[in-house]
């Protein structure tokens, strides 16, 4: 798989490539990247890249005609072109899955007020964002996108990780322990080193829906709609609800207590 970054300062994503297991993947012949400055397709001699917005407001806009010639330098109409956006759709780990089958990946890192939406109209396949925030690196957000679909390739981290990660089957990861087993007084849960590999597998499902229901009770009704969920996951889930629901009356009686007891 290829990714192709065009980017206004490649020295960013450089050292996303040049770094851990992507540098691993790179070396391999896995992963194949190349990085494009698009103030190499400028027409001035100051590399000017960027201009005021036609109707006015603030900041600047990335121009059509460098970025265009850019984009047409890698043939980017053949390929799948992605414009990282915060006005973009969601970045998703199925959209991440999706993404990791393509055999080259084009991506523009906007800056200042974004690129002209001639550009988008005429070479993105995909807007995507991150998050609902605002950031002012195309760079950083494009790195995300990349670390997300590349690891999904063959051959890049092995299945068995990949099986048991957050978002595998729709929930969130179990929480993980390793050595020491006492940690400032704190010990890992007996059940993980009793060696019952059934017990450890209700154990961890059930932490997956504790974390799931605490964090991201969205991911459950998307579980749910999908089928991915067990009768037995539905059981635990009704327990684990329950348990929140006794607790939370508990803290309400025991409210009451202590304002009886203060005479208010």
């Amino acid at each position: 798989m290829k990714f192709t970054v065009l980017t206004l300062f490649p020295e960013i994503p450089r050292a996303f490539f040049e770094a851990s297991i992507m540098a691993k993947a790179v070396e391999k012949g896995i992963i194949a990247y190349d990085l494009v400055n698009i103030r190499d397709f400028a027409f001035d001699k100051h590399k000017t890249c960027d201009d005021k917005p036609y109707g006015g407001g603030a900041g600047q806009l990335m121009m059509a005609e460098p970025l265009g010639r850019a984009l047409d330098s890698v043939k980017a109409y053949k390929k799948h072109v992605i414009y990282v956006t915060p006005s973009g759709k969601p970045f998703t780990q199925s959209k991440a899955q999706e993404l990791s089958q393509k055999d080259e990946i084009v991506l523009i890192c906007g800056r200042y007020e974004g690129i002209d939406q001639r550009i988008i109209d005429e070479y993105v396949d995909d807007e995507i964002s991150i998050g609902d925030y605002v950031m002012s690196s195309g760079e950083v957000a494009a790195t995300v996108v990349i670390d997300a679909v590349y690891r999904l390739v063959d051959d890049v981290i092995t299945h068995e990780s990949l099986e048991e990660e957050s978002y595998s089957g729709g929930l969130l990861e179990y929480p993980q322990y390793t050595h020491p087993k006492v940690y400032r007084g704190m010990e890992v849960p007996d059940v993980l080193t009793g060696g019952n590999h059934e017990l450890i597998r209700k154990w961890r499902l059930k932490k997956q829906l504790q974390k799931t229901l605490a964090n991201r009770p969205d991911l459950i009704v998307q579980a749910r709609l999908r089928g991915q969920l067990t009768s037995e996951a539905e059981k635990m889930i009704e327990e684990l609800t329950d348990m929140h629901f006794q607790k939370h009356e508990g803290r309400k009686r025991r409210g009451r207590k202590v304002t009886d007891k203060s005479g208010v």
